[in-house]
């Protein structure tokens, strides 16, 4: 029996980077994008690469390119780990495992390191892959907190529960972290928003683009840890803004939405270092008349729009800066 199974390309819509700070968030799917992990009996446990696993190269300009686009890293060390995780979890919980092994290999989509959160989307493609295999059922709520353990304790990748949430539950997800809750519950409180009250929203990535994603937030946690004024304020305002685009969505206020998709992007400013290629990114947007923030960490942003023609202007702003726009899919 081969098995395959899939996970999509995000978008934080609203509160990011609160998320990782005991904050609220709204995040929805990006089906336009995807990973998809393949896992078949074999007689030995084996993990298998992708192209972006390859140590072959057409020249030392070959080998460059591609690590400025990609990175040093692919997916095989990803799959590693959330099979690790998976297995510690289920021996914490007392789920016996078959003795049998398996071939997982994967490949994805997802444009690399502009923030659409592709690594998470492959280790949850693998848990799910892995629960088919060895008929384990875990409740949904749980699954995030596997696939972060597996980046944050076992490969040191700095990261939030958001990404994670939305990738389990797909659609479009309101999530509050508040600490109480989620030391108490071992999750945050998660609620499910019909993505066809949605306005009509876009979403923009540079093609030339490329970093390590993580590394944005390190100097954030750091100040952050040491009870920094200024961030400690901003990431609750940004946490409110997720709490008021929720009722804003509800409401169907378009208005509003775009309102507050600015103020987090502008609000993210006061507390991180944007790069010029971003501010362009976001600028450029905003020109065309629609809103515009960051996906994520960087490289992609996320706003609404009117009407098409507004699109056909974010086509060509965007275009001239090397970005390329979509209407992402959700449902």
């Amino acid at each position: 029996m081969i098995i395959e199974s899939r996970a999509y390309a995000r978008a934080g819509l609203l509160g990011n980077p609160s998320d990782g700070y005991f904050g609220k968030t709204i995040s929805v799917i990006v089906k336009n994008f995807g990973a998809t992990v393949t896992l078949y009996h074999t007689p030995e446990l084996v993990i298998d690469g992708s192209d972006e696993d390859n140590n072959r190269f057409r020249s030392i300009h070959h080998l460059a390119d591609t690590v400025r686009q990609k990175g040093y890293y692919g997916g095989r060390r990803l799959l590693k780990a959330v099979v690790k995780r998976f297995r510690e979890h289920c021996v914490e919980t007392g789920i016996r495992l078959p003795n049998r092994n398996f071939t997982i290999a994967y490949r994805t989509s997802i444009p690399r390191q502009v923030g659409l959160a592709g690594s998470s989307a492959i280790m949850t493609a693998a848990i799910r892959a892995l629960m088919q295999f060895y008929d384990v059922s875990i409740p949904r709520e749980e699954i995030p907190n596997i696939v972060l353990a597996a980046e944050k304790d076992e490969l040191g990748i700095n990261a939030g529960l958001q990404d994670r949430v939305i990738q389990t539950y797909e659609g479009c997800v309101f999530m509050d972290f508040d600490r109480e809750y989620l030391e108490r519950h071992g999750h945050g409180r998660y609620e499910t928003i019909d993505p066809a009250l949605l306005p009509r929203l876009y979403l923009a990535y540079k093609t030339d683009l490329s970093k390590v994603s993580g590394t944005v937030f390190n100097n954030l946690k750091e100040r952050f840890d040491k009870g920094d004024e200024t961030v400690l304020a901003t990431l609750v305002q940004l946490a409110e803004l997720a709490e008021q685009g929720k009722n804003a969505i509800l409401e169907r206020n378009c208005d509003l939405l775009s309102e507050l998709i600015d103020r987090n992007f502008d609000l993210r400013c006061k507390i991180m270092n944007i790069s010029d290629s971003n501010m362009e990114l976001v600028a450029a947007a905003r020109r065309a008349g629609a809103s515009a923030k960051f996906t994520g960490s960087g490289g992609a942003i996320i706003g609404a729009y009117r009407s098409d023609d507004t699109l056909r202007k974010l086509i060509v702003n965007l275009k001239k800066i090397n970005a390329r726009v979509v209407k992402p899919y959700i449902v």
